[in-house]
């Protein structure tokens, strides 16, 4: 997951941008990048990973001069990255997960079509999506044939002369958010990125809708995909978005404190003195927990906020350990001789939770632990963004690997919280994880928790489930370029 934030400015938009983009430090964790357009493109990047935006791009953005500009954080490749096209230069940042990235990039250079920037030893991805734009008629026309191509999502900011151009991913998989203030509009991911910024929500952006912000307001330049296919990543809500933060006019610590009051009304049948939630994101979840229980809230786990961002978006194991390690201090003096429900936003891989979280609390002479996850058991790997790469990563997978003896490629039973499979793998977990009793919150609960219809969320790293639009690959070849029918071009006066 990355963070993308635009602000187009009648004055310089250096500084909002800086602090706009700073808001979507909790997504990504490899690299921040900003660029801005005044009388030419400034673009700076810098490798995040072991420091904080702020500290690396403070220098940097006291020097860019410009009145409109984007800013990314990104959880895997360098961006925004700066291309030189038939219409004109242009700086694009993107967000999401190119699933047939390595078969688009082959197609590309079958067509003499060269790539300079790299990541990770692969093409760096959003210079794929910038050429694939630039092989369309116009600009709309290009991100309109990215759409058809690319299998996966992807949500984009582009700033050249005309302002900065909004496509959000056909499925919605990502939001996209414009808001403005008295002398400035601005897209983000992230509404959290608003309030300080003196920025007011304007505009949810449709999935497949194209925006331009610039100077002079605000025009729809794509509609939003006509059978309105609208499936947001549930994740958003559970774990990955801030608590300040609303999708689709859904705030996320909201949804979280319902997660807990639908985890403690299946929970009459076990007695605690306190509950507690993993920080940060758990934290909500516990909340919940304990207004639905009457349990006081307490913590026995507090996290060093100034050192440690999230455990759970770096890219390789051995970083992810020492972040859970490290993070979180446990408190003798609350956690002793007391029964402890911890509510955590979910288990992914649980090597953090078993090595780190479960084992300072029974260190530190917890009576009883029990765990209560604020979603149902992770089966999936992520197909639309940079999430869960593999089955071998999932407590689940591995739970089911063990109880079957071997890899198995139907784990359909597993799903159904109702079936004896899904049971037995449940108790292989909270054997594995240590913990007295561990219950998961159901599909439905979970769904009921957010507030949108099932069929508007993005639930497949739980049931495997999405639209077969989605999942099938695109019938549309890279080569095949087609031209804009009369009803894609839209010519509408801005809104001011």
């Amino acid at each position: 997951m990355s963070g993308i934030f635009g602000v187009v400015s009648r004055e310089d938009c250096a500084e909002s941008l800086f602090y706009g983009t700073d808001y979507h430090s909790h997504l990504g964790t490899e690299y921040g990048g900003l660029a801005v357009l005044g009388t030419d493109f400034e673009r700076h990047i810098r490798d995040v990973s072991q420091s904080q935006f702020k500290s690396k791009f403070y220098d940097d953005y006291k020097g860019m001069k410009g009145n409109k500009g984007i800013g990314v954080i990104s959880a895997s490749e360098e961006q925004p990255i700066y291309l030189r096209s038939k219409f004109g230069p242009f700086c694009i940042a993107t967000n999401g997960r190119i699933e047939n990235a390595e078969e688009l990039t082959e197609k590309m250079l079958e067509k003499g079509i060269s790539f300079s920037e790299m990541s990770k030893k692969t093409v760096n991805v959003t210079e794929l999506i910038a050429k694939i734009i630039s092989q369309g008629s116009s600009l709309i026309n290009g991100i309109e044939n990215l759409f058809d191509v690319i299998e996966g999502s992807c949500s984009l900011l582009l700033l050249n002369k005309d302002g900065i151009y909004a496509a959000r991913d056909r499925f919605g998989y990502t939001p996209l958010i414009i808001g403005k203030r008295k002398d400035a509009w601005a897209i983000t991911s992230e509404t959290c990125a608003f309030p300080n910024n003196s920025f007011d929500i304007i505009k949810y952006i449709e999935p497949g809708e194209i925006i331009l912000i610039n100077e002079e307001g605000m025009v729809q330049k794509k509609k939003p995909t006509e059978d309105n296919i609208s499936q947001i990543c549930a994740f958003l809500w559970i774990y990955t978005g801030f608590p300040a933060s609303s999708y689709d006019g859904i705030n996320v610590e909201i949804v979280r404190e319902r997660c807990g009051r639908y985890l403690a009304k299946h929970d009459k049948d076990i007695d605690v003195d306190l509950v507690t939630g993993v920080p940060d994101s758990g934290i909500a979840h516990g909340l919940g927990y304990s207004m639905e229980s009457g349990k006081p809230f307490r913590r026995p786990l507090v996290k060093y906020t100034p050192g440690y961002g999230r455990s759970y978006t770096p890219p390789s194991q051995e970083i992810r350990d020492h972040i859970a390690k490290m993070k979180l201090i446990a408190i003798k003096e609350v956690i002793e001789g007391n029964s402890i429900v911890v509510c955590e936003d979910s288990i992914v891989r649980g090597t953090q939770l078993k090595n780190y979280t479960i084992k300072k609390l029974w260190d530190y002479g917890a009576k009883q632990i029990h765990l209560r996850p604020a979603c149902p058991p992770l089966i999936f790997p992520c197909r639309f963004n940079l999430s869960t790469r593999s089955p071998k990563e999932l407590a689940a997978r591995n739970a089911i690997k063990e109880l079957q003896g071997r890899d198995v490629e139907d784990v359909s039973e597993y799903v159904d919280h109702n079936s004896e499979k899904h049971k037995k793998m449940v108790e292989y977990i909270s054997k594995d994880l240590g913990v007295t009793t561990l219950r998961y919150q159901t599909v439905d609960d979970m769904i009921k928790a957010i507030g949108r219809p099932k069929d508007k969320l993005c639930l497949y790293c739980w049931t495997g489930e999405c639209p077969k639009s989605r999942c099938l690959k695109p019938a549309i070849d890279i080569v095949d370029i087609k031209k804009p029918s009369a009803k894609e071009v839209i010519k509408e006066k801005p809104t001011r």
